[in-house]
């Protein structure tokens, strides 16, 4: 599937070029020709990467990037006729992935490009696992591995375990970790929570491996080596 992007430039020659070269290569392209429009075209549906000129009126690009880091990380690109080293220096620090300057190679734009999709996709795909210790939790999977082995969990097996290692070190109280992942209304066995942690000791701790959920003694359980 092909990557989507915003161009957000008033030099229409320079967006011109930019539309028809990335189209060609197999990119959807938008075209906004102010900050404005282009903060309304991220609200009707968010690009896979943004190419953005700093030199605007209204509102420029330095505070269109400034807006639109508040709320995600979407790839940035800018490009700009201003080089000095203090210009580029402004441009990253509020928030842009990297910075070109005018006039530039199509070619270098391609390739920018390119490496901030990669950069993209390889931060969604760490963000869709959990590791502490040797475990590691795909959250896409819904598998474990430890070691080299892999293991299987029932749903709320599963669920639990993803809540320790989204809190590691933390000492997590019964209440809290009840609330959780069983919900404000869960009417089951007062020592459902004892159980389930038995059931990811027995799973985690096999082949002899070390425990990873420690009892806190009069605080509920934490996550730690």
């Amino acid at each position: 599937m092909s990557a989507n992007i915003l161009i957000i430039d008033d030099d229409k020659t320079i967006s011109t070029m930019m539309r028809r070269g990335l189209t060609y290569e197999g990119y959807d392209v938008k075209v906004a020709d102010s900050g404005k429009e282009g903060l309304h075209c991220v609200l009707d549906k968010e690009p896979d990467l943004i190419v953005l000129d700093i030199m605007m009126p209204g509102i420029d690009g330095l505070e269109v990037c400034r807006r639109l880091r508040k709320d995600g990380g979407i790839p940035i690109l800018m490009v700009t006729g201003k080089d000095s080293i203090a210009d580029r220096v402004q441009g990253l620090e509020t928030g842009a992935d990297d910075y070109l300057v005018k006039p530039f190679a199509f070619e270098e734009l391609v390739a920018r490009i390119k490496a901030l999709l990669r950069r993209s996709e390889n931060r969604k795909k760490d963000d869709e696992r959990l590791a502490y210790s040797d475990l590691t939790l795909d959250l896409a999977t819904r598998q474990a591995i430890r070691g080299e082995r892999v293991i299987e969990f029932s749903t709320t097996e599963f669920n639990l375990l993803a809540f320790f290692m989204t809190h590691p070190q933390k000492v997590l109280t019964r209440e809290l970790i009840m609330e959780r992942v069983w919900g404000f209304d869960f009417l089951g066995e007062s020592n459902v929570l004892e159980v389930y942690v038995g059931y990811l000791r027995n799973k985690l701790e096999g082949q002899g491996k070390s425990r990873l959920i420690h009892t806190v003694r009069g605080a509920g359980y934490a996550l730690r080596e």
